[in-house]
C-alpha cells in the first residue's frame, strides 16, 4: 500500500524543544517558589499534553488545581515569547518535508502542545510548507494517544490509516498510531529512549532522517 500522507508529532520528532520548554517550565517554577528540574528530566515530563507536563514537575503535595492553572498562566505568557529561542528542527528533517511535498506526499502535524504555540513553531521553523492539517491540543478535543486528532487529519486529507504513515518518539505517539490504525515508525533522535518505543512492536523504527526517507519512499 502506498504512502500517501505522513502525519508527525512536533516535539522530539519535528522539533528539539526541549530547553525553550524547561527553560519556561522552571520560570514558572520559581515564580512559585517550587524547586526547578534539570532540562534532561523534562524529556519525561512531556508528551501527554501542557497539563500534566505542569502536574509532573510541581512536586507531589503542590499539584492542585490552583498550582497547575497558575503554572500553565506563567509558563504560557512565557513561551509565547521564548518558544524559539533554543529550539529547531532536527537534522535534514526541513529538507525531508520539503521533498514529501514535492514528490505529492501529504504532510500533517499532531502535537499535544497547545494549539497556538503549536501553529506558530510550523510557521516558524517550516514557513510555505503546505501541511494539510496543523493541530495541536484545543479545547473539548482528546489529547493523544486518543485517535481524534489523527481521525481528523485523516477526514481532512481523505486518506485511510492503511495509506498513513504516523511518526513519532514517544510511547504516546506508538499508542496513537495503534489507536488510529494508521502505521506506526518511533524516531529514536527524539525525548524518549528507543526502549519504550520497542514495547509497542512498531513495524518501524528509524535513527535518522535519512532513513525516514527510505521507508516512506520505499513504501510510496
Amino acid at each position: 500500500m502506498k504512502i500517501k500522507l505522513v502525519i508527525f508529532d512536533l516535539d522530539g520528532t519535528l522539533l528539539n524543544s526541549i530547553q525553550d520548554i524547561a527553560t519556561c517550565t522552571n520560570y514558572a517554577l520559581q515564580q512559585l517558589n517550587q524547586p526547578t528540574h534539570p532540562v534532561e528530566i523534562y524529556k519525561n515530563f512531556v508528551g501527554n499534553g501542557i497539563y500534566k507536563l505542569f502536574e509532573l514537575s510541581l512536586p507531589k503535595a503542590k499539584r492542585s488545581k490552583e498550582n497547575i492553572n497558575l503554572m500553565h498562566e506563567l509558563f504560557t505568557k512565557s513561551y509565547n515569547k521564548h518558544m524559539t529561542d533554543e529550539s529547531k528542527p532536527y537534522e535534514g528533517i526541513p529538507e525531508l518535508l520539503k521533498e514529501l511535498h514535492q514528490k505529492g506526499i501529504k504532510i500533517a502535524v499532531a502535537s499535544n502542545k497547545y494549539q497556538a504555540a503549536t501553529k506558530h513553531l510550523i510557521s516558524h521553523f517550516f514557513p510555505n510548507l503546505p501541511f494539510v492539517a496543523v493541530l495541536g491540543q484545543r479545547q473539548n478535543i482528546e489529547t493523544k494517544p486518543n485517535p481524534a486528532i489523527i481521525q481528523e487529519i485523516l477526514n481532512i486529507s481523505g486518506v485511510t490509516p492503511k495509506q498513513t504513515l504516523y511518526v513519532g518518539d514517544s510511547g504516546v505517539d506508538m499508542q496513537t498510531a495503534i489507536n488510529s490504525k494508521t502505521i506506526a515508525c518511533g524516531v529514536s533522535w527524539g525525548f524518549r529512549p528507543r526502549q519504550e518505543l520497542e514495547c509497542y512492536n512498531p513495524p518501524y523504527i528509524v535513527d535518522n532522517s535519512i532513513e525516514l526517507r527510505e521507508l516512506i519512499y520505499t513504501a510510496y
